[in-house]
């Protein structure tokens, strides 16, 4: 996996006293290196968000003495630009509060859940980085495998969102595959199975990440897709894919290990993926984002992941992609 996860950037010390100033300290007598207490209060954020944000990488900082100091100018600079924190109101329209792209059984609970306020919009991971990019969500859920090198996610932030300001936090590591009826009659045991059995498969719409990985298993077995028996249109969640076999109308799909144990239905385990939440970094710190995460992070969130089963939350939170300043 790609970690973009950086270390603190060392800081420069604090610039020439303004006349009339006692040294050290701003116009407004804000000292020019703030300590962890001060610039905490500054920006309004808890003393452990700021050790968060020191060890992430995301906040300017200097270690001296063994202790981290904060230049006031450059916390200035980077509020103003959103880089990590909370911008100023002036000049920013907010983002509204929805996470698009992928759909993920246990992102859905957690949202209702937690009470965050946070709506989800189904549409696939490269619509949801889509609409990132045009600000018509907060965060979109994506799980997207570039076949070429192997690696999820990055590749398709950079080309969608390349010279925005964006941040990939972990979700969970999920296990994707076939879901089938529940004691697979068709007695399915690979891929290979579906074209020879005449099994009537349900398809994802293209650009979601659970298409784009069907492509390459299909690719990599040397399968021919003409050669697959599909069910009439692209469904657009995990869940419509479970759904579809439930309901006879598919023989299978693919989609999470959390469907197929929700619905009762049958499981084949093809391929684990990792699914991120993408955002501006600006927009990790709203209170919805931060309400979510924490509570994902809670005992009854991490016991629920455990029944959806196929789920491994042990990275949630961790920073996978850091978008270059």
């Amino acid at each position: 996996m790609d970690e973009m996860a950086r270390g603190a950037r060392n800081g420069t010390a604090a610039g020439k006293a303004v006349p009339g100033t006692a040294p050290g300290m701003s116009p407004g007598g804000l000292p020019e290196l703030m300590n962890t207490h001060e610039v905490a209060t500054y920006v309004r954020l808890k003393e452990r968000k700021i050790y968060d944000l020191v060890s992430r990488g995301l906040i300017p900082c200097t270690r001296v003495g063994g202790k981290w100091l904060f230049p006031r100018r450059e916390i200035d600079a980077w509020l103003a630009e959103g880089v990590g924190g909370r911008p100023s109101a002036a000049g920013r329209a907010g983002s509204p509060p929805v996470i698009a792209g992928s759909h993920d059984p246990f992102l859905e609970w957690c949202a209702t859940e937690s009470g965050c306020g946070l709506a989800l919009l189904g549409g696939g991971s490269l619509d949801g980085l889509d609409r990132l990019a045009r600000g018509e969500a907060l965060a979109a859920g994506i799980h997207v495998l570039d076949p070429a090198s192997g690696t999820y996610n990055t590749p398709a932030i950079e080309e969608r969102l390349g010279g925005l300001g964006v941040v990939a936090i972990a979700w969970a590591e999920r296990e994707q595959g076939l879901v089938l009826p529940a004691g697979n009659p068709l007695g399915i045991a690979g891929l290979g199975d579906l074209a020879e059995r005449g099994a009537r498969l349900a398809l994802r719409q293209p650009g979601s990440g659970a298409q784009i990985l069907l492509e390459h298993l299909l690719d990599s077995a040397g399968i021919d897709p003409s050669r697959l028996a599909t069910v009439g249109q692209a469904v657009r969640t995990e869940m419509e894919v479970g759904f579809a076999v439930l309901d006879g109308k598919a023989d299978a799909g693919l989609a999470v290990a959390a469907v197929a144990r929700r619905l009762r239905l049958g499981f084949l385990p093809l391929y684990s993926e990792r699914f991120d939440l993408v955002m501006r970094r600006r927009d990790y710190f709203e209170p919805a984002m931060q309400a979510l995460l924490d509570f994902a992070r809670s005992p009854d969130a991490l016991q629920r992941a455990a029944e959806l089963g196929g789920y491994d939350v042990s990275s949630l939170g961790a920073v996978r992609y850091n978008a270059p300043d």
